[in-house]
């Protein structure tokens, strides 16, 4: 059996008492401070995890003008991927402590370079350690190098700014923006040096996808969600810079739900051309 979205801790218990070959990646993070994920992997991570650090590992140098972390070269990509010792077909499973903000970035990062088996650890690291099931400490030994090679993506086609624009006026989809109401709505805060959001967009707060335990909500519940969001149209799904959006492209795949678009500049790269328009308020 292979999990394409979300695995629970039981089940990649399992799986690894059974002496199946996972490939787990700790995508541990905190905005602002670089250092501090790499810290925490060395300090507690799931046994024989790889860290992937989002600045370094799960996205490319920005410019200024193309958001904070945009997508990785796949040529890039497949390299990093081989080089932590990722085979064909092998099951990957990405964890983090932040209810899977970073880890379903590396989950749609692969879906995209046509992965199959890759899920989040439903509830992460907490949830692990709750459990009862032991972590690891310091950095890992040296790996093979896998024989990882990229195919089809298995998402839809990122966007890019001008389709976001064109999209305004008219446009056939809905722009979710996964970041906090209060970012959404343009109240100053120390992230966005222009607040607000793009015009017509709607907020689904990427938390908003787990329940009071941590864990995914149920598919049909996140189905129902998005569906009051969406109606029948189609999802361009943005944030901050292209990360916690994942989380609504994963937890819309949790749901059964296809099609949806990653803005990968999103809204750091939408405020980088003061020409782009801006909205502020609760819608």
């Amino acid at each position: 059996m292979t999990y394409e979205t979300l695995i629970s801790v039981a089940d990649l218990h399992a799986l690894l008492a059974d002496g199946e070959d996972v490939l787990i990646l700790d995508c541990e993070f905190e905005l602002g401070v670089p250092d501090k994920g790499r810290e925490a992997y060395r300090a507690g991570h799931l046994p024989g995890a790889r860290y992937a650090h989002l600045d370094d590992d799960l996205a490319s140098p920005p410019d200024g003008t193309n958001g904070r972390h945009p997508l990785p070269s796949r040529v890039a990509f497949a390299a990093w991927l081989r080089s932590v010792g990722l085979r064909q077909g092998q099951q990957v499973v990405a964890c983090d402590s932040n209810g899977g903000a970073w880890a379903a970035r590396a989950w749609w990062l692969l879906r995209w370079m046509g992965h199959g088996p890759v899920a989040v650890l439903d509830g992460g690291k907490q949830a692990w350690a709750a459990a009862g099931l032991p972590l690891e400490t310091g950095e890992p030994g040296p790996v093979l190098p896998g024989d990882f090679t990229a195919a089809d993506p298995l998402v839809a086609a990122p966007v890019d700014a001008a389709t976001v624009l064109a999209n305004i006026d008219g446009g056939a989809a809905q722009v979710l923006d996964a970041r906090d109401p209060v970012r959404f709505r343009g109240d100053p805060n120390p992230i966005d040096p222009v607040a607000g959001h793009v015009p017509g967009a709607r907020n689904r707060f990427f938390r908003d996808n787990l329940g009071p335990d941590g864990l995914f909500k149920p598919g049909p519940e996140l189905a129902a969600d998005f569906a009051a969001l969406l109606g029948d149209r189609p999802a361009i799904l943005s944030c901050g810079s292209g990360v916690t959006a994942c989380h609504n492209a994963l937890a819309m795949a949790h749901a059964g739900l296809s099609g949806a678009r990653l803005y990968p500049g999103s809204w750091s790269e939408w405020i980088a051309d003061p020409a782009r328009p801006v909205a502020t308020g609760a819608e």
